[in-house]
Formats: C-alpha cells, sequence, structure tokens
C-alpha cells in the first residue's frame, strides 16, 4: 500500500499507480480535508453568496439558490453532466483517475468532507470502477462529463465494473456494502471540476510512449548492427559539443547498447563513411523525442496533485475565501499530450526508414527482403508496409488539439483545452508506434542473423532472443499477423525496453 503524500507525488510514484499499486492518502490529507470542509460549514452558516456552493454553475452563476434545495443543486449538477460518449475508458485509466482525485482533493482546497474521499476510497479498495465514457469532455471547466459518471457511479446512478463484472451502480454499491453517496455543499462541483481525466489518459499515453522508446533504442540499435553500420556518430564528444539532454543520453544508450558487438569489431576499418540518417542521427532525432517526452513527464507529474476545482478555498486568521479562478483549465495537459504525440510520431518514423533501409539490397547489401528465396517468399516486404501504413496514420492524428477550441455553455467557456481529445490521441500514436517498433525488431533480428557467426553486444543478443522467443528466424513466408501483434503487445507491456525510463 503506497501511502501518498499529495503535496510530493514524483514520477515513480506514479508509475507505480498506474501499473496498479494499491495507495491512500497520507493522514495529513485527510487532516487538509477536514478542514477544508469545516470552512464549507462557515460559509453557508455566514449566508455569503459564493460561486458553486450556493449558485447556480457555469452562465447561471448569478442564480442565488436558497439552502433547502443545496443537496438538490449538487445531485442535479451531477446527473445533468453525466451526459458521456463513446467506449468505456480503460480500468486502469478509470483506476488513475479516482487516486488523482483523491491526490487534489488531499491539497485541502476543495471543501469536501471526508465520506466523499471514502467513498473514492472505498471504488479503489474494492476494485469497483465506474463505467466512464471516454468522449464528452472538452478539458476546460474540467473534465465535466469523465468525472460526473465518476461521482454519478457513487451516488449509486449509472454502471460499475466490479473486479470485472458489469452491474448497475446501485447493485455494485449494495454488493460492497455501501450506502449511495449524498453530496452537501460544493461537493458535486469539486469533484467533476479538474482536469484529472485527461491527466490520468496522458500519463497512460506517456508510460506507453516511455516504453515505445526504450523497445526503439534497442531495435535501433539491433538495426545497425544488422547494416553494420558505423558506431562513429554515437562518439560522446559529438553529442557533447551539442549540448542537447537527450540527444547525450541517447548517444549513450546506443554505444552501451551495442558495446562488445562482434559484428561492429568486424568493419572496424571498412572505409564506410555515413550510414543514412535513419541510422546515423539517432541521437538527435531520438534525443529530441526525449526531451518533449521529458517536458510532458514534468508537466504532468505537476498535474498530478494539483488543485483544479473550482471555487478554490484559502482559511486563515482572517476568515475563508473562496476565489473563483481557472485551475480547471487543461492547457498544460493538452500540450503535454500533444508533445507525447508529436515525439512519438517521429520515433515512429525513424524506425520505419530503418526497415525500409534493411529490407532494400541496394542500401543494405543483405538479400532483397531479407530472404533467401526471394521471388517465391515475399519475406518481410508487406511488413514494411504495415509498418509505413501506421506511420501514416499517426501523422493524420499529428494536428495538435491543444491548438483548437469550441465555446461551450453559452459563452462563458469561451475558450476551451481539448486536453482529453490530445490524450487519447496520444494513446491512439503510442500503440501504432509500438506496431512500427515489433516490426523493426523482427527486421534488425532478421538483419543480424545474416552475419553468423559473427554475434551482435551481449546486450543485443539478450533482446535478440526475446524478439526469437515470439518471432522466429524466417526461412520461408508465413503467416505474420499473429506475432507481431504478439511483439507490439510485448513491446507495450515493457518487455522489449530494456527497463528503460524517463526521468532519470
Amino acid at each position: 500500500m503506497l501511502i501518498l503524500d499529495p503535496e510530493a507525488i514524483t514520477l515513480s510514484t506514479l508509475r507505480q499507480l498506474w501499473s496498479g499499486a494499491p495507495a491512500r492518502p497520507d493522514e495529513a490529507a485527510l487532516a487538509r480535508i477536514d478542514a477544508s470542509a469545516a470552512a464549507v460549514s462557515r460559509i453557508v452558516a455566514s449566508g455569503e453568496t459564493v460561486y458553486g456552493i450556493n449558485t447556480g454553475f457555469g452562465l447561471l452563476a448569478q442564480t442565488r439558490i436558497p439552502g433547502e434545495r443545496l443537496a438538490e443543486l449538487q445531485r442535479n449538477l451531477i446527473l445533468s453532466h453525466s451526459c458521456g460518449l463513446g467506449e468505456a475508458t480503460p480500468r486502469h485509466v478509470t483506476r488513475l483517475m479516482i487516486v488523482l482525485k483523491l491526490l487534489g482533493l488531499g491539497r485541502g482546497h476543495s471543501g469536501v468532507r471526508r465520506v466523499v474521499t471514502d467513498a473514492l476510497q472505498a471504488l479503489l479498495d474494492g476494485d469497483a470502477m465506474p463505467v466512464i465514457p471516454s468522449q464528452g469532455s472538452v478539458g476546460a471547466s474540467g473534465d465535466l462529463a469523465p468525472l460526473a459518471h465518476m461521482t454519478a457511479a457513487l451516488m449509486g446512478h449509472g454502471w460499475i465494473d466490479l473486479a470485472g463484472e458489469r452491474l448497475p451502480a446501485a447493485a455494485a454499491l449494495e454488493r460492497m456494502g455501501r450506502a449511495p453517496l449524498e453530496l452537501g455543499p460544493k461537493e458535486g462541483l469539486a469533484l467533476i471540476n479538474g482536469t484529472q481525466f485527461s491527466t490520468a489518459v496522458a500519463l497512460d499515453a506517456l508510460f506507453a510512449a516511455e516504453r515505445v522508446f526504450g523497445a526503439a533504442l534497442g531495435a535501433g540499435a539491433l538495426a545497425v548492427d544488422a547494416l553494420k553500420g558505423s558506431v562513429k556518430p554515437f562518439d560522446p564528444r559529438i553529442s557533447a559539443l551539442r549540448g542537447q539532454p537527450g540527444q547525450i543520453r541517447v548517444a549513450g544508450e546506443l554505444s552501451r547498447l551495442l558495446d562488445g558487438s562482434a559484428i561492429v569489431s568486424s568493419h572496424h576499418r571498412c572505409g564506410r563513411v555515413q550510414d543514412p540518417y535513419s541510422f546515423r542521427c539517432q541521437p538527435q532525432v531520438m534525443g529530441a523525442a526525449l526531451d518533449l517526452l521529458e517536458n510532458a513527464a514534468r508537466t504532468l507529474t505537476i498535474e498530478a496533485a494539483a488543485v483544479t476545482d473550482n471555487p478554490i478555498l484559502f482559511s486563515g486568521e482572517e476568515g475563508d475565501d473562496a476565489i473563483s479562478g481557472g485551475n480547471f483549465h487543461a492547457q498544460p495537459v493538452a500540450f503535454a499530450a500533444d508533445t507525447i504525440t508529436l515525439a512519438l510520431c517521429e520515433v515512429a518514423s525513424l524506425s520505419e526508414r530503418r526497415i525500409s533501409v534493411l529490407v532494400d539490397p541496394k542500401m543494405s547489401g543483405l538479400p532483397a527482403f531479407l530472404t533467401d528465396d526471394g521471388g517465391v517468399n515475399s519475406g518481410l516486404m508487406i511488413p514494411q508496409v504495415t509498418a509505413a501504413a501506421l506511420v501514416a496514420e499517426n501523422r493524420s492524428l499529428a494536428f495538435p488539439a491543444s491548438v483548437d477550441s469550441i465555446p461551450t455553455s453559452a459563452g462563458q467557456e469561451d475558450h476551451v483545452s481539448m486536453a482529453p481529445i490530445a490524450a487519447r490521441k496520444a494513446a491512439v500514436v503510442a500503440r501504432n508506434a509500438a506496431g512500427v517498433v515489433a516490426v523493426e525488431l523482427i527486421t534488425a533480428a532478421q538483419g543480424v542473423d545474416y552475419h553468423a557467426p559473427l554475434a551482435t553486444s551481449p546486450t543485443l543478443a539478450a533482446l535478440h532472443g526475446e524478439v526469437r522467443a515470439i518471432s522466429p528466424h524466417l526461412e520461408a513466408d508465413r503467416y505474420w499477423a499473429d506475432e507481431m501483434a504478439a511483439l507490439q503487445t510485448a513491446v507495450l507491456e515493457g518487455r522489449m525496453s530494456g527497463g528503460f525510463h524517463l526521468g532519470r
């Protein structure tokens, strides 16, 4: 059980939460939650008009709600906003979203009672994931629809996936021994204002990208050996002169991966001057992509425990303040998600170009399409086409959602971030990129086989063995789809990444 300090969240902790580690906020967070709930009680008792506590919402913010209707106000808010469409959000992303909501509430500026956070914690502890449609948020006044579906489930509306069994929310709560949640003043708004859906989806894409990137480094190094390419472009002195941190790290990783390769040693003085850019410029291109991913990781780590609802409560000796601001606007998340997409587009593009070089006998010096009996056999001709198709699809998804905006709520919300669209696109691009890297792993392994008895490096030999456990050496044409899909899954599960992590 991870005991989480909402004021000190790290990327490593988020990676553990994404992987399903059980967690709960620490006692200090619970004390802050109690204090902020007391502030709301004092505001209600004072009779002061405060947005979201005793007023309507959005364009109806000027409408004062009488005290006897405050519970109805919160209930109607959740039901009216539970209007998402599309496929259900994956369970592990929903779980991460709930954890992020607990972290934000645990900062003690949202005004919810402990009963609310207890209800959220019960979902985590009971493996009870609300069924949340993935479409319907523009990432502006919070992820309103997705978070409303989460909250509605706590109230007994909608659906809950209870340990893999989809049930009406009321039935799931009864099985869990929990009564439907009744919301108090401010609580509905605190739960649905916020960027937790967008951030959870973006983190899912980020950690997938991390695994794809690690696998692409291994595939790229293996491809260098398959080509009998030069390792001189990875000389640390070159990258040090440019100074870009991603480039320096990638050059070092490639040198490490190729260290001890008998294939490299065999052509040390071959006279070959330059390799194609997709081989030679890996530090520059992959390094630039890595810098984007690192920046996205910093943004999303900050956002994971940010206070992003509205109004935000502040209490002190001079009394209680409820200040309406704009922390719910998810522009930082939108930019981060779009940069993940851009980085992955280039990782996959570079990978596909190396595949193309290796299957072309004029470029590689290897048999055409890496098969000995060409003509009767097509070899790796069409897997390269599949990689090209995935790269083309990624390019069509690369237009940044973060620069789009459609005004909503009768113009009150006149600029929106589109963060959830950006994040969902990034997740698709990550899966596509994993497919391209899977094809490169097959191609590079086949190319290395042609250099036997010369061996690749010990590190790359281990990667080669992982590939061969899924995709045997190609002797003659065979049905490709299943092993390509299995390798794509292995990339996404991190089995081909060599332990590569962001944030070092």
